[in-house]
């Protein structure tokens, strides 16, 4: 199984750099689409309109109609729950009823269960003790298959970049900390919202962050040649192994080729590869 994640595009109309936040949207999804072999599904780990406004859900799902694989969205702090809701309900965002965008995905070998960490009062994340007894209720729901959980917040003390503690009160970190490793068929959590990539653990549970889609709002030291290219993951699922994470940097534009002639070599292979696995992951 093959997994492609996008995270942190900022859709934003009055932005002045708009339009390069949608072509670096648009060129992942391209490179998405050339993938071999193909991603089965791609998910989009929040903040995906920076004001939640339905103006920038348009463009956004008017993109993501281009992917050839399925899309499935977990909102993040920038966005507007409701809105994301009446733009994704039904093809991307598979929740019902109201409150928390949480729901499962049962199409592929490993399940694929969203969870909204989103709260009105801060930028940072949140998850109550209701919140928890419905994860796990959604984790239980199905007893075979392995799982892997994607989210906005990363649900772990993260060492790179200025805070390291991205919830806003600790004990709602440590209470989902607690409910991931409630079954051990949670295999892998794949987040957002730090615009860089890195990874740590849970317990035995690797957390691996993906960088932001938009590259004017990306952290993280990046060569000169690399500056506006998007990079985005791709996970890949094998039964014996669990998940490897691959950063993968969206292919040059004839343009950038021409002004960086002579500085890089074009390599299909990636800068940079993250494997998540017990040796490879750093603890956070």
């Amino acid at each position: 199984m093959i997994i492609a994640q996008i995270s942190d595009t900022h859709i934003d109309h009055g932005a002045p750099d708009a339009d390069r936040r949608a072509s670096d949207l648009a060129r992942t999804i391209a490179d998405i689409n050339a993938l071999d072999p193909p991603a089965d599904v791609i998910i989009y780990t929040g903040d995906i309109a920076h004001g939640g406004r339905p103006v920038d859900y348009e463009q956004v799902t008017s993109l993501l109609r281009m992917a050839r694989a399925p899309v499935y969205v977990a909102p993040g702090n920038r966005d507007d729950r409701e809105h994301l809701r009446q733009a994704f309900s039904g093809w991307a965002c598979l929740a019902s009823g109201a409150g928390c965008l949480d729901y499962a995905v049962e199409d592929f070998p490993v399940r694929l269960l969203a969870v909204d960490t989103v709260t009105t009062h801060s930028n940072k994340g949140a998850f109550a003790p209701e919140h928890a007894r419905q994860l796990i209720g959604l984790i239980d729901a199905e007893k075979t298959k392995p799982i892997a959980v994607f989210l906005h917040h990363p649900p772990y003390v993260v060492t790179v970049g200025p805070d390291p503690l991205n919830f806003a009160i600790a004990e709602d970190m440590a209470r989902l900390q607690q409910v991931l490793q409630h079954s051990a068929r949670v295999i892998a959590v794949f987040c957002g919202h730090v615009h860089r990539s890195t990874a740590g653990r849970i317990g035995r549970i690797p957390v691996i962050v993906a960088p932001c889609t938009a590259t004017s709002l990306r952290k993280g030291d990046y060569p000169r040649h690399l500056q506006t290219r998007p990079v985005y993951h791709v996970h890949r699922f094998e039964p014996a192994y669990g998940f490897s994470t691959q950063a993968r940097i969206v292919k040059a534009t004839a343009g950038e080729k021409a002004a960086d002639s002579g500085t890089e070599s074009e390599n299909p292979e990636p800068a940079e590869r993250l494997r998540s696995t017990a040796s490879d992951v750093r603890a956070g």
